[in-house]
Order: C-alpha cells, then structure tokens, then sequence
C-alpha cells in the first residue's frame, strides 16, 4: 500500500506547489489591477478594469476537467506532453490564477480607504502605495486566502488524476473505482483530507502571527 500512497502523495504536492507558485505569478498581478484601476482606485482605468472583469469571469466560468483538456495543446507546447504530473502543472495554475485574482481583489479592498487617502495625501507613488500599504497592510488576509487556494488545487490534482495527471487521484480512481480497491481509495481520500487540514493549520498560525505583529 505504502509503495502506491507515498509517490502520489509526492506528485500531488509536487503539482500543488509548482501550481501554487504560477498560478500567484499570474493571479497576484491582476488581482491588485483589479483594485487600484476600479472607479475611484489609485490609478483608475475603467476600460482595462472591464476588460480585466470579464477575462477573469470567463476563465473562472470553465469546469476544470474541461478546461484541462482545453489546455492540452499548451501543456504539450510547454512541457511536451499532455499526460502525466508535470503537464498536470499548466492548468493548474491558468485555472487557479483567476481565483487567486478575486482573491487578492477581496483582501486588498478590505483595507481602510482612509489609510490609503493618507498615504495619496502625503505624495506616495502608485507603486509605493501597492507595495508599503496595500499588501503590508492586507498580509493575514492575504495568507488566508493563498491558503484556501492551495487546497482548491488540492482538490483539482485530485480531478486531473482523472485524466491522466497522477498524484492521489489518480491512485484513488486506478486502483479504487477501476479495480475495486476499496481500501486504497479510503486511504487516498484520508490522505488528502489529512494534507488539507494540515495546510489549513499552518496558514491560520501564519495569518494569526503576522494579525497580532
């Protein structure tokens, strides 16, 4: 048993860290575009806040088994394949940077516009107001919400086992729908169930330090 649940239990943070880091290198960006181009932002641009809207409303619209296949052709461009853990990592991270986005969106709007006027009044630059009052200033929240993201794509590796992406998913539906191992199945769940609680532990300690600093 151990020689099935170790590796995939491998190739399942393997996709989930490498997914978590591009789908941040992709989400944050637009996710403090969003806020500082709305009406009355920093550096209000309507037209790009719509465009950037709907963009992430589509993205976010799309099934990701559907969109996985969708995204075949880009993974085998990438990577060169289409199958397997690595490849897994490309829409991974395109499905979850939108969802990283209205994540960021949601924690950075929830800083007191006074502190953002405050610092506008006394002569601070748009970059200087994203990077010293912005993301400072929205930090627990922050890591709460990059929290519920890794365990989303938890969930997603787990559903591109489906298809192909290896990992825990794959493990479960192989060996406990097809071959009706029930056992492995009930150890695969358990084993992601565990990870999640235990991702979610760290990222309410991390947030609940950085709140009381």
């Amino acid at each position: 048993m151990a020689e099935l649940i170790i590796p995939a239990l491998l190739e399942t943070i393997y996709m989930v860290f490498f997914s978590t880091v591009f789908s941040l290198v992709l989400g944050f960006p637009l996710g403090v575009l969003l806020v500082i181009t709305e009406k009355n932002g920093i550096w209000e641009k309507k037209q790009l806040n719509r465009i950037l809207n709907g963009i992430i409303n589509v993205l976010r619209s799309f099934p990701f088994i559907i969109l996985m296949i969708l995204l075949f052709p880009l993974s085998r461009l990438i990577v060169g394949k289409t199958i397997g853990t690595t490849a897994a990592i490309v829409p991974l991270a395109i499905a979850a940077a939108p969802f990283v986005a209205r994540v960021i969106e949601s924690s950075l709007k929830e800083i007191d516009k006074g502190v953002i006027e405050s610092s506008l009044a006394m002569g601070c630059t748009v970059s200087q107001i994203i990077f010293k009052v912005l993301i400072p200033e929205s930090l627990p929240s922050l890591i709460l919400g990059i929290t519920t993201t890794i365990i989303n794509l938890i969930g997603y590796s787990a559903m591109a086992g489906a298809i192909g992406g290896g990992g825990l998913g794959d493990v479960a539906i192989r060996y406990g729908l097809y071959r009706f191992q029930t056992d492995v199945m009930v150890i695969a769940v358990a084993v992601i169930i565990v990870l999640v609680q235990g991702i979610q532990f760290i990222g309410n300690i991390l947030s609940n330090n950085i709140n009381r600093k």
